[in-house]
């Protein structure tokens, strides 16, 4: 019989001076609240809450911690505070805007500004389910990824990695702006320290060193899950993960198949960014720029007439917007 999760605060809790509205959504490591301040503005609440790690029932208000636990507890809470305030000092349309962080009921509570729209992954699923030969016109893909690089290339100035990129912790607001949520770093402080055995990473986004102990991570990692996210747009599911490509890798075979739907440069670039050799990606997001911008050098076969009649994504974005749930969603999954 599994754990059962920690229970998440009640509606019209206060904490911090904020007051719980709704639980919007939980993932492995925390839950996230839609909430009020003062002014009876709306924001965005993460609450640290690892659920391999607690337990807390209904109605109560502090994580229960078994003792063999607390240490580890701790490291990660140590992790997402640090997280928090680095984030804190970063202002960029790309990166969630975090507005406050403080301690309270023995965790961690870091405050966002509240975003309505949906996530990448809910617009792959629902063009995915268009049956169209191409998921994403290759200039919405080449518009939307810039906007994230730009976001991503201030966030590894700040000396921080995301760690945990993908379609569904890239949020598209309703005004058609890119957003990364949910960065990682107390999940890899957990992953590395100890015996923690919950699945770290989502299959297919994490780059092969995420799978060991003992490997050096940089830019370059959250390069190989930019070139997964890109891929994920290409093909509308998501790449095969790194251990099952270390044993046979299918990457380039795959890619293959969108030659005459995608330009070669678009397909050589994700090709680039999923190399299984760290030392063979782009070493900063500077240099994937440099090629995600290359306009003159792209390669284009002939569209057949159906292609030509493809959906524009702005069609896609208002299908989807009527068809997906439209209460927000904002964090993992």
């Amino acid at each position: 019989m599994s754990k059962p999760k920690p229970s998440p605060l009640p509606p019209k809790t206060v904490i911090g001076g904020y007051r719980v509205v709704r639980k919007l959504s939980a993932g492995g490591f925390g839950v996230v609240y839609l909430a009020t301040d003062k002014d009876g503005q709306q924001v965005a609440i993460k609450e640290y809450l690892p659920s391999a790690l607690t337990s807390r029932a209904p109605g109560e208000l502090v994580p229960e911690v078994a003792s063999e636990k607390l240490s580890l507890y701790r490291l990660g809470l140590k992790s997402f505070f640090e997280e928090g305030r680095s984030l804190a000092q970063i202002s960029h349309a790309s990166v969630v805007s975090v507005l406050n962080f403080f301690r309270e009921n023995e965790t961690v509570y870091m405050v966002m500004n509240y975003l309505e729209g949906a996530t990448l992954q809910d617009f792959i699923v629902t063009a995915r389910d268009l049956k169209k030969q191409k998921v994403f016109r290759e200039s919405t893909i080449r518009s939307l990824f810039d906007e994230i690089l730009r976001g991503l290339r201030i966030v590894h100035q700040h000396k921080m990695l995301h760690l945990d990129l993908k379609p569904a912790n890239i949020f598209v607001t309703n005004e058609n702006k890119a957003v990364m949520l949910d960065f990682g770093a107390a999940r890899e402080v957990l992953n590395k320290d100890g015996n923690f055995t919950r699945p770290m990473y989502t299959p297919g986004f994490a780059a092969p060193e995420m799978y060991r102990r003992d490997s050096t991570m940089g830019p370059w990692t959250d390069i190989y899950a930019i070139g997964a996210c890109i891929y994920s747009c290409m093909q509308g599911y998501p790449p095969n993960d790194a251990p099952q490509r270390l044993d046979k890798d299918r990457l380039g075979l795959s890619l293959t198949r969108m030659r005459g739907v995608y330009s070669d440069n678009l397909i050589e670039m994700v090709e680039w960014c999923m190399s299984l050799d760290p030392l063979s990606r782009p070493q900063s997001v500077f240099a994937l720029q440099k090629e995600l911008g290359r306009e003159g050098e792209r390669q284009y076969t002939k569209l057949s007439v159906g292609e030509k009649v493809r959906l524009q994504f702005d069609n896609v974005m208002s299908d989807a917007k009527k068809n997906i749930m439209r209460a927000t969603r904002f964090g993992p999954k």
